[in-house]
């Protein structure tokens, strides 16, 4: 009963909050941000009419009919779904397959599979996207054979195409996630016994390493199905499918908003709540029962002292021995490497030439008749990477907008990084196990709330312009705006992530042995912990930069650009334009150019996003390696045979004989 009591009480807090989200788009859209009075106003009015089943209905923004919204929503929802949990199952059943076969191959190739892995991980969705409708359009102009619908028009209904794309980020993420997990779970002891019993790898595999591994695999999936739920709205729209999506697009009012949320919600949290019932039931995990270390004190003993608090001291120093260290790994000096240059070159483009960007309208050939190319060019001439739907060159564009996308994305992962460590800390310190038990649970929630349309939904009325209306917001209140949601969005998740870490890391023993010999809290903290985690909040780091990049690229596709989109008008066919040249705006409003033949409006911009991913994967690799180097774990090198023949011959030389050794008491020699 209590369990059951427990899940209704986080389902209601989950509801609470979709109907607090709800009603932002509308506070924000009438301009007065700073009136926190009136957005209670209109909260307590939506929750007046949200009590009255009379008024839940759907309307198109512009029209006066209004229809039932469940009967209206539900067709678009169960479509939708159904792309989703065919994509998972499918992705999950592949993931498993793989990681069976792959375990039986030789460990060199297991290496080699997983730094192949970790390379497909920086590949944004929209890039197999992009390359799975070059798939279908070369072979259908080869053969005249079409391998599935590129997207939904009225009745004719696409599943093949999203389902394949939506399933190939899950199914990577879970196939890395699967062998590390398979790798660690054989260096066990009782895989060893097993082992010395007879029992073959196939039978350890599939009778024992599989089961032990499917409750760290649950929990792991959370976020995998977090970030394939923002993909989805992605897939969405490039294939035209009329799901959920479309409609929230369509009717942007409080009550469409929170149906919709809570459709998506619901399912997902029945469904993990009971898989999660399941998994404490069937595993026996570490006891939670330790006391705590008497020198930390609650939140109350802080505050008291907060005043002589030196908080210098409280970050981790970085030694220059230790800099030189990390800078002498070559993945780590490359990525570094890449994004001074990028961004300083960026700054200093824009310091000459004003953030000027070229511009042709019609390229002629030499005889200055003939024309040539009408936008948007393709790459050569007159532009290098071409140009887009109004002659302006891309590459002007992209080296203007790398400073805005890259130090803005900079500047949120390491918002979310040090808000959620001093959220962390307290989390650790001055929290019981307990409620954080239960701050997890309700955490949690969030993994069932697909990030990039609560991003859109909070974002849509600050960022799009109208050609005709003044904007409501200054570019820097929206950008300030925008940064602030961004980061606060992820908030909890850090937070309880790294008081997670602080916690586990306050349960060793070092720890405890310091408190022994008389040292504080803060002397802890700074000499103890914060050493050990400050790898980790490095590494934590990179991957928030490399998701609000997948962010950017996402809200793009739904002409959202950071600092602010132009719509442009609807009757002269104008494309939105970005204020600030950033990548997600030379991305957005290209989602049919490979149809079309101008492969490059997209390319390119992508490519920079996949640049600037990939060399942020190479500084988290670098750091793994140093840090792992440092406490003596390093990878194993796998010796060539001449190597190991080598070492024989030199311990046979060495090795004892008969002939080597006289018998000084032989009576014979007597």
């Amino acid at each position: 009963m209590k369990v059951v009591i427990k899940v209704t009480l986080f389902y209601l807090l989950g509801i609470i909050g979709i109907l607090c989200i709800s009603v932002f788009p509308q506070f924000f859209a009438k301009g007065d941000i700073t009136n926190i009075i009136l957005y209670f106003h209109d909260l307590w009015k939506f929750l007046g009419n949200f009590i009255q089943p009379g008024s839940w209905t759907y309307q198109i923004e512009g029209s006066i009919g209004e229809f039932p919204i469940f009967k209206t929503l539900w067709v678009p929802f169960t479509y939708s779904m159904s792309i989703l949990f065919s994509a998972i199952c499918i992705a999950f059943a592949i993931a498993f397959i793989l990681a069976f076969f792959v375990n039986s191959l030789p460990k060199q190739v297991v290496q080699g599979i997983k730094q192949f892995l970790e390379f497909l991980e920086t590949i944004p969705d929209l890039v197999f996207v992009v390359l799975l409708q070059m798939l279908v359009i070369y072979i259908y102009n080869k053969t005249g054979v079409s391998l599935f619908t590129l997207g939904s028009y009225m009745d004719d209904r696409a599943y093949a195409g999203p389902i394949i794309t939506l399933s190939i980020l899950p199914m990577i993420f879970l196939f890395k996630i699967l062998l590390f997990l398979i790798e660690e779970e054989f260096s066990k002891d009782y895989v060893r016994f097993l082992k010395s019993k007879g029992l073959s790898k196939t039978v350890i595999l599939i009778r024992h390493v599989f089961r032990n591994i499917l409750p760290s695999a649950f929990h792991q999936s959370k976020l995998i199905i977090w970030a394939t739920l923002s993909s989805q709205f992605i897939i969405e729209r490039i294939f035209n499918v009329n799901g959920l999506t479309f409609y929230i697009i369509e009717s942007f009012s409080p009550m469409t908003i929170a149906v919709s949320l809570i459709l998506l919600f619901t399912p997902f949290f029945i469904t993990f709540q009971l898989i999660d019932l399941w998994v404490d039931e069937a595993t026996t995990f570490e006891s939670h029962d330790l006391a705590k270390i008497p020198s930390f004190q609650p939140i109350s003993c802080v505050m008291k002292h907060i005043k002589i608090i030196h908080w210098k001291k409280l970050l981790p120093r970085i030694p220059i021995a230790s800099l030189r260290r990390q800078l002498k790994n070559y993945k780590f000096a490359i990525g570094c490497l890449f994004f001074i240059l990028t961004i300083g070159g960026s700054i200093g483009y824009s310091i000459i030439t004003d953030n000027h960007v070229d511009q042709a309208n019609i390229f002629y050939e030499e005889d200055g008749t003939t024309i040539k190319s009408t936008p948007p060019h393709p790459p050569g001439h007159p532009f290098l990477l071409g140009s887009d739907k109004e002659g302006f060159d891309l590459l002007d564009q992209l080296i203007i907008g790398a400073k805005y996308t890259l130090v803005f994305g900079f500047l949120i992962a390491f918002l979310r990084v040090a808000i959620g460590l001093c959220g962390g800390i307290l989390f650790a310190f001055s929290i019981s196990k307990r409620k954080q038990s239960w701050l997890s649970k309700i955490v949690d929630s969030i993994h069932f709330l697909p990030l990039t349309l609560i991003a859109y939904i909070l974002l849509k009325p600050i960022l799009q312009l109208g050609w005709e209306m003044e904007p409501s917001y200054t570019i820097s209140e929206r950008i300030l705006i925008e940064i602030i949601i961004l980061t606060v969005l992820v908030i909890p998740l850090t937070t309880v992530l790294i008081g997670k870490d602080i916690t586990n890391i306050l349960q060793q023993e070092f720890i405890t042995s310091a408190s022994v010999l008389g040292g504080s809290r803060f002397h802890i903290l700074r000499h103890h912990v914060m050493p050990h985690l400050f790898p980790k909040l490095t590494i934590l780091f990179g991957q928030q930069f490399i998701q609000v990049l997948f962010i950017f690229i996402h809200l793009g596709m739904l002409d959202l650009f950071f600092g602010g989109t132009i719509m442009g008008s609807a009757m002269f066919n104008e494309p939105p334009k970005s204020l600030t040249n950033e990548w997600s705006g030379v991305i957005g409003n290209t989602i049919h150019s490979f149809k079309s033949g101008q492969y490059w409006l997209i390319l390119f911009p992508l490519l920079a996003f996949m640049l600037s991913i990939f060399a942020m994967q190479l500084i988290i690799n670098g750091i793994k390696e140093v840090q792992q180097a440092k406490i003596g774990v390093t990878a194993k090198k796998y010796k060539s045979k001449r190597t190991i023949n080598h070492k024989e011959n030199t311990e046979n030389m060495f090795a004892p004989t008969s002939n080597r050794f006289q018998l000084v008491h032989d009576k014979k020699a007597r």
